[in-house]
């Protein structure tokens, strides 16, 4: 079995180039490219540099996870008959679907990663933030409004064109403000670096295709977090703090029960109403209730909320195989007996 040393090109022009990863590119062959649509690959070819590119498979496959699959699989063919070098853009490690489907894939083939330049270093620069702060790094293509941390900054990495920029500008319509403040940063680091900064709900106007296009959301202040429950948590932690509210500082869980039967009956009033805003309201209400228990639990050492949540997770997951395993329950008679199966189970082991 061969080997695969596999290299980055870098975020950009053939300056940022590491001189290792250079040196490696112009002695050993065969050399594979996952795309030669790179700004350091023009000027390697004009060098003399020989290689072959996987943008065809791009052309004749509409989903890039079918692409990456074909390319792993020329890559391990070709290394069954001799080393072989395979060169991605950036970094190796850093966000590149292909090396990853690699190394869980490999067959007998032995993987080495030779190193490259992320392109992070100059996005954080281009943007001027300092990634201490915390940042998360995201892919447009498998982008989920429930992962985003919004009190950090995130990067949204292959924002291709208009309709990848649509997608992401709707999910993050879910938890930033329309008009917050974004930067479209194209090729970070090279001499064509350009930073344009605009509103959420602009997002979408850019043009053409831009294959070396990040996105940088900035972090929103704790009081702009309206739509995180991590901010319901710091208010009701605050609230019920020390230097907090001094009638919730004086309730229990007995006191506070009338007030849960109180949100509970007029949530119930708002559904016969078919009211929805005072639906989502009582909602809500209902939410701080629990929150207030919840906070109760932790003060008295009881339990925390935690616990609380780690107890519906595992009940979530252990009662619906019909969902997460495959189980077949078609009809609520199904589900209702897979159900009773699994709450005596339960009882029988005291969970």
């Amino acid at each position: 079995m061969g080997k695969i040393k596999v290299v980055g090109l870098g975020p950009g022009d053939i300056e940022q180039l590491p001189f290792g990863v250079y040196q490696l590119l112009k002695k050993e062959k065969p050399l594979y490219l996952r795309t030669k649509l790179h700004p350091a690959v023009e000027d390697l070819e004009q060098e003399g540099l020989v290689f072959q590119s996987f943008d065809t498979i791009y052309e004749e496959n509409n989903q890039f996870e079918g692409v990456y699959e074909t390319i792993v699989q020329e890559l391990l063919e070709a290394a069954k008959k001799e080393d072989i070098i395979y060169a991605v853009p950036g970094h190796p490690m850093v966000a590149e679907k292909s090396v990853q489907l690699l190394l869980e894939n490999k067959a007998g083939i032995s993987i080495e990663i030779k190193g490259g330049k992320s392109f992070l270093d100059d996005l954080f620069q281009a943007v001027k933030i300092d990634p201490v702060e915390g940042f998360q790094l995201v892919d447009a293509l498998d982008l989920n409004q429930d992962d985003l941390v919004a009190s950090q900054h995130i990067i949204v990495m292959q924002v291709f064109n208009e309709y990848i920029a649509s997608e992401v500008k709707l999910t993050l319509m879910e938890k930033y403000p329309d008009e917050h403040i974004l930067a479209l940063v194209h090729e970070a680091g090279s001499k064509n670096e350009k930073v344009d900064w605009l509103p959420l709900f602009e997002l979408d106007r850019m043009e053409g295709v831009h294959n070396l296009t990040s996105l940088y959301v900035p972090p929103l202040a704790v009081d702009e977090r309206t739509k995180s429950f991590q901010t319901v948590q710091y208010y009701i932690d605050t609230i019920m703090g020390e230097d907090g509210d001094a009638w919730i500082k004086k309730q229990d869980h007995r006191t506070l029960l009338t007030y849960l039967e109180e949100e509970v009956s007029e949530f119930k009033a708002a559904v016969e109403d078919d009211d929805i805003d005072n639906m989502v309201e009582e909602l809500g209400d209902l939410l701080m209730q629990v929150l207030y228990h919840t906070n109760v639990g932790e003060q008295s050492g009881y339990f925390s909320f935690e616990e609380v949540v780690e107890t519906l997770n595992k009940k979530l997951r252990r009662r619906h195989p019909h969902v997460f395993d495959g189980i077949k329950a078609e009809t609520a008679e199904e589900v209702d007996a897979i159900w009773q199966k699994i709450k005596a189970e339960e009882k029988r082991n005291n969970l």
